[in-house]
Parts: C-alpha cells; sequence; structure tokens
C-alpha cells in the first residue's frame, strides 16, 4: 500500500502483517471465499448531507456486502460502510485510471479511503486501488491448486508492494515544481534533475522514486491524472536526457493533492504543492556494502 511522508514526500509502503479479526467482525473459516461483516443500526444517510473525514490508507482484512474493514502500517482497524455512491477506481499507474464495482474489493488489497461522517462511523466516498494489486489479489483467491506456485508467486509480489519503508535510508530529495495544471519542466527544473542523477550515480546501489503531487487546483480525478503526469514526465526526463537506468527507478507513483508540504490557502503555499519529488534510496541492507 502506498502512503507519503508530510515532511519529505517520500513513499512510505504499508507492511503487510496476518492479524486477527475482532468485533464487528465475524471469524471467516478456512474454506469460505471471504470474511463477512454482520451490520447493524440505521441506514446510511445522503452523502450530499455528510461531511468529509479522514483519508485511510491500508489493505482489506475483512469484508461483507456493505462494509470494509481496513487495517493501516501501525495495525489500525477502521471498518468503513459503503454503498450506491461509494466510487471504486482502479489506477494504471502514469496510464489513467478506470472505474469498478464493489465486487473489486477484495481481501488483502492496498487501498486508500476517502471518507464521510455519519453518525454510524465512516462511509467510504471514495476507494483507489492499483490495477496490479488488483490482478494479483484475484489470482490469489481464485486460485487452484494446479497453479499453486503462480499463485504463491503472487501472494509474495502482493506483499512485496507493502514493504515498509524503514528497509531504505534516504539519501536526498529534490523537489521540482510546476505551474497551475501544467507538467512542463522547466530550464532549471532539468538541469536539477541531472544533477541529481549524477549525484545518485555516486551513491553505490542507489534507486530512485519518483512521487507526484498537485494543490487543491481541480477536481480529484483531474489531480490524480496531472500528478502521475508529472512524475511521468519527470521519469522520461531522467532516463532519457539523464542516462538513469530503469532498473534503478522504483515504481513511480501520482499522489494529488495528498501531503501538502505547505497550505493551499495562499498562492505561495499551493507553488511550494505543485510538485514532483524525487527521492534517492538504498537499501540498508546494501547501504555501505
Amino acid at each position: 500500500m502506498l502512503a507519503i511522508s508530510r515532511k519529505s514526500g517520500v513513499l512510505v509502503l504499508l507492511g503487510a502483517v496476518t492479524i486477527p479479526l475482532s468485533a464487528p467482525v465475524s471469524a471467516q473459516p478456512q474454506d469460505a471465499p471471504r470474511t463477512d461483516i454482520t451490520v447493524t443500526g440505521t441506514s446510511v444517510p445522503d452523502a450530499s448531507q455528510l461531511t468529509a473525514g479522514p483519508q485511510i490508507k491500508g489493505f482489506i482484512s475483512a469484508r461483507g456486502d456493505d462494509k470494509l474493514q481496513v487495517t493501516s502500517a501501525d495495525g489500525t482497524k477502521s471498518v468503513i460502510a459503503i454503498n450506491q455512491d461509494t466510487r471504486v477506481r482502479a489506477s494504471n499507474g502514469l496510464f489513467g485510471s478506470s472505474k469498478l464495482d464493489a465486487g473489486a474489493l477484495l481481501n488483502g488489497l492496498p487501498v486508500t479511503v476517502k471518507t464521510l461522517q455519519w453518525p454510524g462511523g465512516l462511509l467510504a466516498s471514495e476507494i483507489t486501488l492499483h490495477h496490479g494489486d488488483l490482478k494479483m489479489a484475484s489470482m490469489i483467491r481464485h486460485g487452484t491448486d494446479q497453479r499453486f506456485a503462480e499463485q504463491s508467486a503472487a501472494t509474495e509480489a502482493l506483499r512485496g508492494r507493502m514493504a515498509d519503508i524503514d528497509k531504505y535510508n534516504i539519501k536526498s530529495t529534490t523537489n521540482v515544481h510546476f505551474d497551475t495544471g501544467k507538467a512542463v519542466l522547466s530550464p532549471g527544473d532539468k538541469a536539477e534533475l541531472c544533477t541529481t542523477a549524477s549525484q545518485a550515480e555516486g551513491v553505490d546501489n542507489a534507486l530512485i522514486l519518483v512521487v507526484g503531487y498537485t494543490d487543491s487546483t481541480g477536481s480529484d480525478d483531474v489531480n490524480q491524472t496531472l500528478s502521475e503526469k508529472r512524475a511521468s514526465r519527470v521519469i522520461n526526463y531522467l532516463q532519457q536526457a539523464c542516462h538513469w537506468k530503469p532498473y534503478r527507478m522504483l515504481t513511480p507513483t501520482g499522489m494529488a493533492q495528498a501531503d501538502p508540504l505547505a497550505s493551499n490557502d495562499t498562492a505561495e503555499g499551493k507553488a511550494q504543492n505543485r510538485r514532483v519529488s524525487v527521492n534517492v534510496l538504498v537499501s540498508k541492507g546494501l547501504d555501505g556494502v
């Protein structure tokens, strides 16, 4: 699962753990296709009547017809209601996104959930996941004994996407900035990117992680696409002009307006938030080797 540090703009990858379910989530028999949640209480009101709640990042650890449980990196469990107005969106990385139905919300999927507050708790207004994770989770769920090796590989790959950032040492972070609604690099930004790549070449076993952001201007969908486009532009320049090897690039991501560096209430703050963070990382197991 993907999350971002507010201070450095560095990607935080969630640790996958096996966590037993607790009330109100009922236990799942080993041969059951999913974990069910018993839902009680009043019906969810219209979303237009609700106020915004917290954004929750983690993986789906239980699923019912109209509720799901999301476990965060620190083990916190959040039970979140879903209804017919909940948007489910799968990101294709740098190639846009597509809408899904709630049936795609499989156990084990890393997700980011935007919530609304209502008397019964939290209601999901939007749930975002990655197509690659969905493919692997589907393979795990529907795998057969004849495909055991393939199923096991998919399980490990899904867990690998949720590795802990503590396994990396952060060597440096460089931010390049953009005009409102644009994904165009300035000459100064281009020079700074190549300087960053050149310096990273001098760091043994260095990898680069690129994360794109926007300010609060525009809709969520527009900002998601724009943040991914900005990340793509930076990656292309690093690889094509600065000659950074693709195999030394970690999976990029766009985070829209999440984790701003400054307040979006001022023009100066928005200018700081329209950025792409270029992070030079080294695995702790290889640092100094």
